[in-house]
């Protein structure tokens, strides 16, 4: 009897599945702690909002980690360039809005097939790596883009970032103010639809492909899987939702840096990943919200060695929970159902 796991946590045995099929439809239901999850997540609106600024930027990282997720949680490639399709929706974004044309939605839609186009060119070489050789290839790719942003002042601003983005109101209606009430709704609304899109693909015959190759590659090619091809098409994907958050953190804040590019972005998101935890959709989420969350407060104490309470946080949740909070929130549900 064998135990996999939901995109939330919960476990379904095979002696309870007939089926494939029937496997992913019961994954597809929602369950009362998913529709808590997005009811809490408006909450901000009401509870907190002098902090909507925070949570739009706490919603562009949840979309990018969940980016990160869908190839790293569920096939089993490992990135640490991953902002570079980031950066490129967000520079296009930001073109887009400079040379006259700032409104929002065309231009997340133009910014998602630009970091598509650059992630599917990158994945011929991706998808015939692994492991080591891969981390470094990914790392590659963000390094090379980075210093191709910075030699091309003339286009991306350089150093100084690109400047002159002016962002139309959504619809007409909804311009983005100081508050950050248009950034979070715009920022959550992405969040919620891609999310629904992501909950599809892995609870699909595709999904369980992608999982096949993260246990096992070489098993999936004996059987006949396009290993390559399925690599290939999670990578594109992934690389279009980065870009949309990037794209958001652009046309929201109305700059673009540099950093957009940077590996501390990579980094922070991988981190953000590690926390709440991988291949469950909703740890990547829960991972956004208690770093950014931490990161705010931390730097509000000690704004020279807030990174010493951050490295500690994750220390002690590597160490505690190894397969992250969310891994956690699971195994003591599992204790307090099997005590009742």
């Amino acid at each position: 009897m064998t135990i996999q796991r939901s995109s939330w946590g919960s476990s379904v045995t095979s002696a309870t599945i007939a089926s494939p099929r029937d496997y992913l439809q019961t994954q597809m239901r929602w369950r009362w702690s998913e529709i808590a999850f997005w009811f809490a997540t408006l909450l901000p609106f009401i509870v907190t909002p002098d902090y909507l600024l925070l949570a739009s930027q706490v919603a562009i990282a949840a979309l990018f980690v969940l980016s990160l997720d869908l190839i790293l949680g569920f096939a089993g490639i490992v990135s640490l360039g991953h902002a570079a399709y980031f950066g490129v929706g967000a520079y296009t974004a930001g073109l887009i809005s400079k040379w006259g044309w700032g409104e929002p939605l065309t231009g997340l839609l133009i910014a998602a097939l630009a970091a598509g186009v650059f992630g599917y060119l990158t994945s011929f070489i991706v998808a015939r790596f692994r492991h080591l050789p891969l981390i470094m290839i990914t790392l590659g790719i963000g390094l090379l883009l980075q210093e191709a942003a910075n030699s091309a002042s003339w286009l991306t601003g350089g150093f100084d970032g690109l400047q002159g983005i002016r962002t139309w109101p959504i619809a007409g209606r909804f311009r983005f103010d100081l508050y950050g009430y248009t950034a979070y709704g715009y920022a959550l609304a992405a969040l919620f639809v891609i999310f629904l899109g992501a909950r599809r693909l892995i609870h699909s015959p595709f999904g369980l492909a992608l999982r096949g190759i993260r246990d096992n590659s070489q098993r999936m090619r004996a059987i006949g899987a396009s290993t390559y091809s399925h690599i290939r098409t999670i990578y594109t994907i992934a690389a279009m939702i980065a870009g949309i958050a990037g794209a958001i953190l652009a046309q929201s804040t109305e700059t673009v840096s540099l950093e957009a590019l940077g590996f501390q972005r990579s980094a922070d998101v991988l981190v953000m990943l590690i926390l709440g935890g991988t291949g469950r959709l909703y740890g990547g989420l829960l991972g956004a919200i208690v770093y950014m969350v931490a990161r705010d407060q931390f730097s509000g104490l000690n704004p020279q060695y807030w990174y010493f309470w951050i490295g500690l946080l994750l220390i002690a949740v590597v160490v505690v929970l190894p397969n992250g909070l969310l891994g956690g929130l699971t195994l003591l549900t599992r204790r307090s159902k099997a005590a009742s």
